[in-house]
């Protein structure tokens, strides 16, 4: 039987959507990407804001109309089946299964059930720890894969649902992610990303302190792993010791994400969070000062409940100020169920995207003007394909995570392999992509 599955939504889901397949691994089943063709259908949804909900639910609507065709079993699984698998399983009765985020590696026995016949829903209490003891199989980039460290997330912030979809934060044994790490790395993936709601708070639950230093360090030792980077870091969070890694291990890619969401003291209290402007130039000021190399993204939220116009233009002075190397920039999502839903003095949707379109204006400059500081640097450069039309490659630097930021294009006299290093000297550079040709 031909099997597809639909991994919507952000990394961490797919982590998810890698480890059912692993699952199902012996099951004598042939993947397919194409739907039309398939058998079973498994959509891993998103629904952390209102447009991963609305691409939820369309894929999900479209599978229905192949259960009209040859499609045999629809699986619904991730977010969206563990906020809404009443609703689900009511209003589209062509859904087979709903699977829960914390039983996603129950997926065996729910594809059995469905085949025989039944319609189950399966859930587990969302302080479980799914298991991640099995061979995934790697579905992204042959050279990149993705390392889930941790589940859920004890935060809180007031827009964030994540909490109740996902649980409270759970760590993943050092030894499991290891080894989980050496498989990749067996399957070709060269460049690893360290993922979870927060990646800087691993281990506090499971051993009683903040062990992400040591596990990076045990990573670092892994043959064939090359570039290290490390997503999600809260900024208050971060410690002497996990700057210290970063200044010690070669494989570490001086690159940290740091979502900080905004700048003014009154909607960061708002939002839950536990920084204030303060705290932020301070800690970005010491990563700055211990690693004058290092390339900081940033992720932020316009149109924050009740955020007036002078919050907005002190968070562009900060934007201003802080110079970050990537950025990116999220209107405000009203999500039911959030204690910002029920805040006062909600901001409209034209006003949200305007904001964030200033903030993103502003951003492309510092952008460009950074990036031209690159021209005439040699940089190491991973290989990600081949654009035939353009006659060049197209690549990422240590400064380029995967979809969220740019690229390094260049031209090479001798054929290259995706997922291969090369040294790249580059000779332009616009607002977020460089260009350059083989050293």
């Amino acid at each position: 039987m031909k099997l597809c599955l639909i991994s919507l939504g952000c990394d961490k889901n797919l982590v998810d959507s890698e480890l059912m397949l692993g699952f199902l691994r012996d099951r004598n089943l042939t993947l397919t990407e194409d739907q039309e063709s398939a058998d079973i259908l498994i959509i891993n949804t998103c629904c952390f804001i209102l447009d991963a909900k609305n691409e939820s639910v369309r894929a999900i609507l479209d599978a229905a109309e192949l259960k009209k065709k040859n499609l045999k079993a629809l699986i619904v699984t991730g977010c969206m089946a563990e906020r809404y698998k009443e609703e689900i399983r009511k209003e589209i009765p062509e859904v087979d299964a709903v699977v829960g985020t914390a039983a996603f590696d129950r997926i065996g026995e729910v594809l059995d059930e469905v085949l025989a016949g039944q319609k189950p829903a399966v859930f587990e209490p969302l302080t479980r720890l799914p298991d991640m003891g099995v061979r995934r199989v790697h579905s992204a980039l042959s050279c990149t894969g993705y390392l889930k460290i941790a589940e859920g997330c004890s935060k809180h912030c007031t827009y964030c649902i994540i909490p109740s979809l996902r649980g409270p934060y759970r760590s993943y044994p050092m030894d499991v992610l290891v080894k989980q790490a050496e498989e990749l790395a067996a399957d070709g993936v060269t460049e690893l990303i360290l993922v979870a709601q927060e990646t800087t708070v691993y281990g506090t639950d499971l051993y009683g302190k903040k062990k992400l230093p040591t596990l990076l360090r045990k990573l670092c030792r892994i043959p064939g792993i090359r570039w290290i980077r490390l997503m999600y870091c809260y900024p208050e969070e971060i410690t002497e010791e996990l700057i210290q890694v970063f200044q010690k291990e070669k494989k570490l890619c001086r690159y940290l994400d740091l979502p900080i969401q905004h700048a003014s003291d009154e909607i960061l209290k708002r939002m839950g969070r536990r920084t204030d402007r303060a705290d932020l130039e301070r800690i970005v000021g010491r990563l700055r000062e211990a690693l004058p190399d290092i390339v900081l993204r940033t992720t932020l939220i316009s149109g924050f409940p009740g955020e007036t116009e002078e919050e907005h233009r002190e968070l562009m002075a900060f934007v201003e100020k802080m110079r970050f190397d990537r950025l990116g920039v999220f209107p405000y999502s009203r999500e039911e169920g959030t204690p910002a839903a029920i805040m006062e003095n909600q901001v409209h949707p034209s006003t949200k995207k305007r904001r964030r379109n200033e903030i993103m204006r502003l951003q492309q400059k510092i952008s460009e003007e950074k990036l031209k500081e690159k021209t005439g640097q040699v940089l190491t450069v991973l290989v990600e394909g081949f654009l035939p039309e353009d006659g060049i490659y197209a690549g990422r630097s240590f400064m380029d995570a995967p979809d969220v930021d740019g690229y390094v294009f260049f031209r090479s006299p001798r054929e290259l392999m995706s997922g291969s290093f090369v040294k790249v000297k580059i000779t332009e550079a616009s607002e977020y992509d460089l260009k350059g040709v083989l050293v």
